[in-house]
């Protein structure tokens, strides 16, 4: 799966139900998708959280050359709207430290800012899946034949993908090559947010500020 800011739900279910997960880091970056934003509750519904990234002239860039446009002004506003969207939420305290600390620093690459965000987020959430990065593989190929040789290269005998995959990958190209796939079918959880009506499908930091150290298990369904 693509690397992406402040992932939802169900990337970390993906992550939580593999043996190994590998981030697909080398495949072309694309603009305006979840590698660069991702949405959080407000009082009024929901707003994106987005990292400006340098895109003139980068067309064909792939996610891990992707750099961070560094005249804007997006870790302030950022920090902010978390702030203030979230302060009154039970476990607030426990987890605004880190983004403080995170958005103090400068980041240049994309990749940089999202890895180091979802390797914090698996430990805020006791998930210990293993994971790589697509490019330490050095495997060639597009769309399901770079997937089928890094699952060759991995030893791997079953794919676990997105609902969405299911209507882009060609599944007879991985029968041909006995490589069985799953797809994921996510059923949102419904948990206590600050402002109601519920709203699904924020980033996962919405049912860690509000959850604390239910959220893995309201994630999997064990405590919903």
């Amino acid at each position: 799966m693509q690397p992406g800011y402040l992932p939802w739900l169900g990337f970390f279910e993906l992550v939580y139900n593999c043996d190994l997960f590998v981030l697909l880091d080398d495949v072309q970056y694309t603009k305006k998708d979840w590698r660069s934003r991702n949405r959080i509750r407000t009082k009024d519904g929901w707003i994106w959280l987005t990292v400006p990234v340098c895109i003139k002239h980068k067309q064909l860039q792939l996610i891990n050359e992707a750099k961070i446009n560094p005249y804007t002004d997006w870790r302030r506003k950022h920090l902010k709207a978390l702030e203030i969207n979230y302060h009154r939420a039970k476990y607030f305290s426990n987890y605004f430290p880190y983004f403080v600390k995170l958005y103090a620093r400068d980041w240049e690459y994309l990749l940089d800012l999202d890895a180091e965000i979802i390797s914090w987020l698996m430990d805020a959430l006791n998930i210990k899946t293993p994971i790589i990065k697509s490019s330490s593989l050095n495997m060639k190929g597009r769309k399901e034949d770079k997937i089928i040789n890094i699952c060759k290269k991995l030893g791997a005998a079953e794919l676990y993908d997105s609902k969405a995959a299911q209507n882009i990958l060609d599944l007879d190209k991985f029968n041909e090559e006995k490589i069985r796939i799953k797809f994921q079918d996510f059923q949102h959880p419904i948990y206590r947010q600050t402002y109601e009506p519920f709203l699904p499908y924020m980033s996962v930091i919405d049912l860690l500020f509000q959850c604390g150290p239910e959220s893995l298990n309201i994630l999997l369904h064990k405590l919903c």
